[in-house]
């Protein structure tokens, strides 16, 4: 299960544990190994292994450079989808909707390596999906926003019926588009709720593409840091 610690990863597995058609046998994360974070959400390294041990499933990740270049991700990437094959993995789950050039791309390069995709969630409709998350009773936090869509009031709010109310006509209710990104903290597939508060909500600019006319832009990450009982 390609794990991101957010909503549709989390509804991806409840659904396909539901199914009953596969044995999910770790969680794949990617984390940014200079900052112990996971990568583009943010979210500490210490937080996604309590998530991953109250889910009750084993955690895998690969360690990230802080901006590696496409060639290294994805030398880093089949290595550790070889580590996962020769462990006896045969599918690989992602919570993806409705990208289709994302799509294409994994199956290309997991095919390679022997690894069929499975889509779960693939063309359901994202409002649909959003109401289905939070009626199954999971509860999430927001812990990244793309400023070019969200403000900071949006950051470190809690993904009920309210925030997606609240959310912008040209905002996709589950984010498909990078708007923004959550950490799952309670919810059908956790023996016990992730412990955790609030910290500071910060701001950091991202380079936009060589040669693109979008300027450089930021977003909003609300720190959570882990409470231990």
């Amino acid at each position: 299960m390609n794990w991101s610690g957010g909503k549709d990863s989390a509804l991806c597995l409840y659904r396909v544990l539901q199914s009953g058609l596969y044995n999910v046998s770790r969680l794949l994360t990617s984390v940014n190994a200079v900052h112990d974070r996971i990568s583009m959400h943010g979210v500490r390294r210490s937080l996604l292994q309590v998530q991953a041990a109250a889910i009750g499933i084993p955690l895998t990740t690969i360690e990230l450079p802080e901006q590696p270049g496409m060639q290294e991700y994805e030398e880093m990437m089949q290595q550790k989808v070889a580590e996962q094959r020769n462990a006896g993995c045969t599918h690989a789950i992602f919570g993806d909707i409705f990208l289709e050039d994302l799509k294409l791309y994994r199956q290309q390069k997991l095919a390679a390596s022997g690894i069929n995709c499975v889509f779960p969630l693939w063309k359901i409709n994202t409002l649909q999906l959003v109401n289905e998350f939070i009626a199954a009773g999971f509860k999430s936090i927001i812990v990244c926003v793309n400023e070019q869509y969200l403000d900071a009031s949006f950051c470190g709010r809690i993904i009920d019926h309210d925030f997606i109310s609240a959310l912008p006509p040209n905002v996709d209710p589950c984010g498909e588009h990078g708007e923004f990104h959550s950490f799952v903290f309670d919810g059908p597939i956790f023996k016990t709720p992730v412990n955790f508060t609030k910290g500071d909500v910060v701001r950091k600019t991202y380079a936009a593409p060589a040669g693109s006319p979008v300027p450089d832009y930021g977003f909003y990450f609300c720190d959570l840091l882990p409470l231990y009982t």
